[in-house]
């Protein structure tokens, strides 16, 4: 995924495959996106649901938001016009172009989305807190987007989240270990069984 995110000819094209890669947004919800859904204080973004799902409120990484501030000082926007189109013809063409060393056509861009969510859950192993990353109102819908996710024997982990400085320092003193900051501004710690 990163090689065709490198490989875009489009900046615009970039910062939205990052976006799909980062938040495991629709792409239809990346479509609607306006500047006023970002928060660059705090690194994130507030996703308007579509497909019924709910609103959310997802963190950005340092590259994401520069590209994103980047691409509003262009006075360029996600694609509004022809929504998901635009942006699935444009992925088409650039994985067209860079296909011939890689089989970069079998990545679609709802494979972003399964990306996120997979690598999300292998993280965290929290189904509930991917269903929230990816908006949905059940869980049967998550478990489709983690059943590929396959954990060797040994491989078992306690998840728990920091909301606080204090909830950190207790999970380190016994015995977790950090993994990742993701939604607002709470931290991932884990600990083998």
């Amino acid at each position: 995924m990163e090689q065709i995110i490198n490989a875009c000819r489009s900046f615009r094209h970039a910062a939205c495959l990052r976006l799909l890669k980062e938040t495991g947004m629709r792409i239809g919800e990346v479509t609607r996106l306006q500047f006023k859904d970002f928060d660059f204080e705090r690194k994130t973004v507030r996703v308007m649901p579509e497909k019924g799902s709910r609103p959310r409120e997802l963190r950005l990484g340092e590259k994401l938001v520069a590209m994103v501030q980047q691409l509003f000082a262009r006075k360029q926007s996600f694609p509004t016009s022809g929504g998901g189109e635009t942006l699935l013809r444009e992925h088409e063409k650039d994985t067209r172009r860079i296909e011939q060393q890689f089989r970069f056509l079998q990545i679609h861009l709802h494979s972003f989305r399964h990306f996120r969510a997979t690598m999300v859950y292998a993280q965290t192993r929290d189904l509930l807190y991917v269903m929230k990353i990816l908006g949905h109102r059940s869980i049967t819908n998550t478990i489709r987007y983690t059943q590929l996710v396959d954990f060797k024997d040994g491989e078992s982990f306690i998840c728990k989240v920091a909301k606080s400085a204090d909830d950190a320092v207790k999970l380190v003193e016994s015995g977790f270990e950090f993994v990742s900051s993701f939604l607002m501004g709470y931290n991932f710690y884990k600990k083998r069984k």
